[in-house]
């Protein structure tokens, strides 16, 4: 029987790992572009630029959009930012704490507000809080009762943050602060926290984002048009023009700022990520 075996030199060689990872992600450039070609074909973009791109609607909101919504919207963010990170210090330092009840105390806090939806802490700051304490007044206003609520859910998360990077500074720090007469409290603040926060920065920064956005639960407060945020001035712009075009507009404006904050996120990990390695 003659020999059927092939030569070596006359197999068919197969593709090798690379050439199918390239082979796969071009049939999947192919996919996508045919997905944007479908639909920048079948979209019906006079339509959508009628609804959503009036150039006359937009002037119109200009400059007040910047100078009243995104400046309110920037000032509830900042402000609710300061309340949370001050409260999350305190609430992470008891989750820390060798005492008992304070731990439990920052458990509770930590899973109640992080559980509850943002809108639920608004309501109960702007309706509960004013049936229980009558004739209270929060300090601020409006500007206050948003720093507060803001300030409540981004402790919770802020907190937690704390403190695991409060835990990801190495102990020999602490030892090598008291080994110098540092009490633990002044260990805690003058070497501890501030390399913490090297670590957490990222983080903290992205809960700001986050912040930035739920500032558009101010409308549940009630607000008077001097107070409105990005959110509800677009709302209500759209509400008076019949058209879409504010919504559009103040979203633009989100953006003008989360992208820019997206990108310090980004570049700060990365410092981060060359430190370690």
């Amino acid at each position: 029987m003659a020999d059927t075996k092939v030569p070596p030199e006359l197999r068919k060689k197969g593709l090798t790992r690379s050439q199918k990872r390239r082979l796969s992600r071009g049939a999947q450039y192919v996919v996508f572009a045919a997905a944007v070609i479908v639909f920048a074909v079948s979209a019906d973009w006079g339509r959508l630029q009628n609804q959503f791109a009036q150039a006359d609607i937009a002037e119109r909101m200009f400059p007040e959009i910047i100078t009243l919504a995104l400046k309110n919207t920037v000032l509830y963010t900042v402000t609710g930012f300061a309340v949370g990170l001050a409260l999350g210090m305190v609430v992470a330092l008891m989750r820390l704490s060798s005492v008992g009840p304070y731990r439990w105390l920052a458990g509770i806090y930590i899973e109640i507000f992080r559980g509850l939806p943002a809108l639920l802490i608004f309501i109960f700051i702007g309706v509960a809080v004013p049936l229980a304490f009558p004739g209270t007044e929060i300090i601020g206003g409006t500007y206050g009762k948003v720093a507060l609520a803001l300030g409540l859910v981004a402790a919770a998360y802020m907190a937690e943050t704390i403190r695991a990077g409060i835990q990801a500074v190495p102990k020999g720090q602490m030892e090598a602060a008291r080994s110098l007469g540092f009490s633990p409290a002044r260990a805690m603040v003058s070497i501890i926290i501030p390399q913490a926060f090297r670590i957490i920065l990222p983080p903290l920064t992205n809960e700001l984002v986050l912040l930035f956005k739920d500032s558009s639960l101010v409308l549940f407060l009630g607000v008077t048009l001097e107070e409105r945020e990005l959110s509800k001035y677009g709302r209500d712009l759209a509400s008076q023009t019949a058209n879409s075009t504010p919504i559009l507009v103040a979203g633009l404006c989100y953006l003008l700022i989360t992208i820019p904050l997206g990108f310090v996120v980004r570049r700060m990990e990365a410092k981060a990520q060359e430190a370690v390695t």
